[in-house]
């Protein structure tokens, strides 16, 4: 399983160092990232969502294939994703440091050209959809 208790899994994952990934869980929990709420608690700890949400970003790993190596379920994982996401994502900047180090999930997705009636054959394009996600320094 992977864990965020293991050091050798942040890196690849996040592209941070463990040092770095130590600082951004504290930034999370200084802005509530990690409340205490009712109901039943969530089976991992904030550090191992933070990992998984950063390894479902940087890996084309669908969540059926992403949700058994950290231990959970694919509903499960995509709650993580949707839940702990948002508090990830940067808030909008024009500009960033030369050394800085960027998340992008970028989606290929095909669009048709044409689809009038009586057209043999549909071209396509591939269209690129590219988000910012996480600052990773």
């Amino acid at each position: 399983m992977i864990t965020a208790s293991e050091p050798s899994w942040i890196a690849p994952f996040t592209g941070l160092s463990p040092r770095q990934f130590d600082k951004l869980i504290t930034a999370l929990r200084r802005e509530g990232a990690d409340p205490v709420r009712k109901g039943r608690p969530w089976s991992l700890p904030l550090e191992d969502r933070v990992l998984l949400v950063a390894a479902y970003w940087r890996t084309n790993l669908t969540l059926r294939q992403l949700a058994p190596l950290f231990g959970v379920s694919k509903s499960a994982a995509g709650r993580l994703i949707d839940g702990l996401g948002p508090a990830l994502a940067l808030q909008q900047r024009k500009r960033f440091r030369r050394d800085t180090v960027l998340i992008v999930d970028g989606t290929v997705r095909h669009e048709a050209l044409d689809d009038r009636a009586g057209v043999k054959g549909l071209r396509h394009r591939a269209v690129a959809a590219v988000r910012l996600k996480l600052r990773a320094a």
